[in-house]
């Protein structure tokens, strides 16, 4: 699979989401640079009203793996950089795993909050590469906020 097949399948994890009248609905997939899955997850994945996409698919790949840093996190949204229901943001679990890429279809509006993900993450020196053409794929399981 390529960048936006798996990018595709993160948008398409969104719709597992329950809707939230205060959060996104977000898709997430952690790919190794073989092409192996190593996780994936969505927003309040397991019954968790808190937990983020990138959130839920990091936590089910144990620290420390050696194929972190060569990995992809495949995002629908732009990865937070603020956050108040945990002690670390999206954008900063990502840095501290060793991640160096992260791949997104849309951009946060400022709707919930001032999101400087791709800043945040850019300058931590993460490459960041947006594919604007799925962002309307990954609006669809948005649309009531």
């Amino acid at each position: 699979m390529n960048d936006r097949d798996w990018l595709r399948l993160a948008c398409e994890l969104a719709r597992l989401c329950p809707p939230s009248p205060a959060a996104f609905s977000v898709g997430a997939v952690v790919v190794a640079a073989d092409g192996t899955e190593l996780a994936r997850g969505h927003s309040r994945e397991g019954g968790d009203p808190h937990v983020h996409a990138e959130e839920a698919a990091l936590a089910k790949i144990a620290a420390g793996d050696p194929r972190l840093p060569g990995a992809t996190v495949y995002s629908s949204l732009e990865p937070c950089s603020v956050r108040r229901s945990r002690p670390r943001t999206c954008t900063r679990l990502i840095i501290g795993s060793g991640i160096r890429r992260v791949v997104l279809a849309w951009r946060e509006p400022v709707l919930l909050a001032d999101c400087h993900g791709v800043e945040e993450l850019t300058a931590a020196g993460v490459t960041v590469l947006e594919l604007p053409e799925l962002a309307d794929l990954a609006r669809e399981p948005n649309a009531h906020l």
